[in-house]
């Protein structure tokens, strides 16, 4: 429950491909069989408003390998550019800043977990004579916070980095549901933003680890080397590729469609205002973001019991990530668990709900200083 799976998938029906090998080598762009992975390519292209003549990209092995293509375009384009990503960004944005040896500015965050632009623009002007390089968090690990991008970009242009500036999306999860919220800000590329990068085993579910990234042609065309060895052209990270990804991707897309994703969204975003609601009934800190399915609440005292339901923690907090495979049901049933559970682990010692307020404010905090109720 503590990670972004949607273990509601089926693909018996293409069972009959894993007796094959496929191998997806080389330029997906370029004359070759990899038809599947283009479509799925020109589904997301659609998605995120730019022309199939206008874009490049390719399915990644997951969402890592997605942050470093996109910080890597941004990179080459500003060689001598400064990645800025908020505290609350994966991993994987720092690890790209080693590997590439990009100098990394980490700007503070709201107790949300969204980037804090006051933070931002400070930092921002005391570099102010190197272009950016920003990872904009489409919905956060721990938290699921959302990124003001409108914001962000409105910062680099009066800051003066107009023209100097290098936008990476990182929208593992929540970059495919976001544009199946109707009130919620759009990733789109009619904004100045230089690539997007999802997960594909998350929100959409998949047997596999895989992932789609997004960049515009002019900015790949920095990467692309020509290799004859395998007759194509090579942009990417990696040099072989799982041909079974984008199999298991178009498959999903064509069978639900944008109807029946946006019918699991609104189920998630549902369940997730449930789950939260059901916390704070019983005494239980929790906080949502408004935009998120990710629902955050005091970690609990059991070892045994965030192992069995697979929570995922930091510090003093822990996350339940509401996917499609999650019922209410199996919802209602870990609530319960957890309330018993609270008063066993801290019958000998007397009972206080801990205090959280600076993981997740103190509006949302139950602990006895906090909980004006």
């Amino acid at each position: 429950m503590g990670y972004p799976f949607n273990l509601e998938f089926d693909f018996s029906v293409l069972d009959q491909f894993q007796s094959f090998s496929i191998n997806n080598l080389g330029d997906p762009f370029i004359e070759s069989n990899y038809d599947f992975e283009v479509a799925v390519l020109d589904w997301f292209a659609r998605l995120w408003n730019i022309q199939q003549h206008e874009y490049w990209g390719y399915i990644t092995s997951g969402g890592t390998e997605g942050n470093l293509h996109g910080l890597l375009v941004g990179r080459e384009i500003f060689r001598d550019g400064i990645i800025y990503a908020s505290c609350d960004s994966h991993y994987s944005v720092f690890k790209a800043a080693r590997m590439y040896r990009v100098e990394c500015v980490k700007i503070d965050t709201l107790v949300s977990g969204e980037i804090n632009c006051a933070d931002f623009k400070s930092k921002l002007l005391m570099n102010a004579g190197r272009p950016a390089i920003v990872n904009v968090n489409i919905g956060t690990t721990i938290k699921g916070a959302i990124d003001d991008l409108d914001n962000i970009i409105r910062i680099l242009e009066k800051c003066g980095f107009r023209d100097r500036f290098y936008i990476h999306c990182d929208g593992a999860l929540a970059g495919l549901m976001m544009s199946f919220i109707k009130h919620a800000p759009k990733v789109t590329f009619d904004k100045p933003i230089g690539s997007v990068s999802i997960s594909g085993h998350k929100f959409m579910g998949c047997p596999v680890p895989c992932g789609v990234v997004i960049t515009r042609l002019e900015h790949v065309k920095v990467l692309s080397t020509d290799i004859e060895y395998i007759s194509s052209r090579d942009a990417m990270i990696m040099g072989s590729r799982n041909g079974h990804s984008p199999l298991f991707l178009w498959y999903t897309l064509n069978k639900k469609g944008y109807r029946g994703i946006q019918k699991e969204v609104k189920k998630c975003m549902r369940n997730a205002q449930h789950l939260t609601s059901c916390l704070r009934e019983k005494g239980v800190s929790a906080f949502l973001n408004e935009l998120s399915s990710t629902v955050v609440f005091e970690r609990p005292r059991d070892e045994s019991f965030v192992h069995k339901w697979q929570l995922a923690c930091e510090g003093s907090i822990a996350h339940v990530v509401v996917m499609p495979n999650l019922s209410v049901e199996k919802l209602d049933g870990f609530v319960e668990e957890l309330a018993v559970g609270r008063r066993m682990w801290h019958e000998d010692e007397g009972f206080s709900v801990p205090c959280v307020a600076k993981d997740i404010g103190e509006e949302n905090c139950l602990c006895d200083v906090h909980d004006k109720n």
